[in-house]
């Protein structure tokens, strides 16, 4: 059994009513700047949409948007601003082509009440790989596919980060169909400091601290981070209890990533208190999440602990 730690407390009457677990990492290069909880193992989910995206940050960078480029980046709520956007970049009949499940929005929507493809979270992720297939001339049936030319390429784009004989001790299906590999929690903080290291690379975190209502919607916590952070931070929650931050600093050339797994998969609340608590030691004033009702958050005091966890101020 993996050991988690105990991030946050809710708190009544300074009685812990309700521990959350979970393990948090900080990375500079290959350099694990602070530890709690073990080198999990678990899927990566959506924390990486910006490396599957990397296969196609050439092939794309004239033919989308700014904001399509973000919903390709995106585990949007499916709000009319992310569907509308989606829909338009699937020209020429690629929307036959569209393999993410029938999804009703992720965040409750008033004027969207039907399940289709194209509220499903992934959905602009999966136009942006059909274009990008098409783009290179690989096919757009069964991209979804391991032997697909497309999860090769997103599989070499890991590598170059995390080195050419790295493998995924697993490979699984994310919810949306396309494959997950499974990662420690070391390499995934690593892949995060990367995307800071080289931000100026390619178009991803232009894209997603440009438009971070885009990245996630309202109410969302990647979208709040980013929204704070002023262009400093990229944030991107994925499932199952995954919130990753680049964080962008000069006294970190390498990159700074920091990565929060909970054990008990997503809540934003909890993932919530622990992230604010990070970022505010670094002097970002991110608005607080709402404290759970008579009860108080305390998080961890090695993670608040500036002798346990020191950080430069952005």
């Amino acid at each position: 059994m993996q050991q988690w730690a105990p991030l946050v407390e809710y708190r009544r009457e300074n009685i812990a009513e309700v521990v959350k677990f979970g393990a948090v990492m900080c990375v500079s290069g290959d350099q694990i700047l602070y530890q709690l909880g073990d080198d999990i193992v678990c899927f990566g989910r959506s924390l990486l949409k910006p490396y599957q995206m990397k296969v196609f940050t050439q092939a794309l960078d004239a033919v989308l948007s700014s904001e399509q480029k973000a919903l390709s980046l995106a585990s949007h709520n499916a709000e009319l601003a992310h569907t509308d956007i989606v829909h338009t970049m699937l020209n020429d009949g690629l929307e036959r082509f569209l393999k993410t499940p029938d999804s009703l929005p992720l965040m409750p929507n008033k004027d969207n009440h039907q399940a289709s493809p194209w509220n499903h979270p992934c959905s602009g992720k999966h136009a942006g790989v059909l274009r990008g297939c098409q783009e290179k001339g690989w096919p757009l049936e069964g991209y979804q596919s391991l032997t697909h030319p497309y999860h090769t390429a997103f599989t070499n784009a890991l590598k170059t980060e995390l080195g050419s004989d790295w493998e995924a001790s697993a490979v699984g299906f994310d919810g949306c169909g396309l494959p997950a590999h499974s990662f420690t929690l070391f390499e995934i903080t690593k892949l995060f400091a990367a995307l800071a290291k080289n931000k100026h690379d390619d178009w991803i975190w232009e894209s997603m601290t440009r438009h971070p209502e885009l990245i996630g919607g309202t109410g969302r916590l990647d979208t709040k981070i980013m929204q704070a952070c002023a262009g400093k931070v990229l944030a991107k929650e994925g499932a199952d209890g995954l919130l990753g931050l680049a964080i962008s600093h000069p006294e970190h050339p390498q990159g700074l990533g920091i990565v929060i797994k909970l054990s008990h998969g997503w809540d934003a609340s909890a993932t919530g208190f622990v992230a604010e608590a990070i970022l505010q030691k670094m002097g970002f004033n991110v608005p607080p999440t709402e404290q759970p009702g008579g009860q108080v958050a305390v998080v961890n005091t090695d993670i608040t602990s500036s002798e346990a966890f020191p950080l430069p101020k952005a």
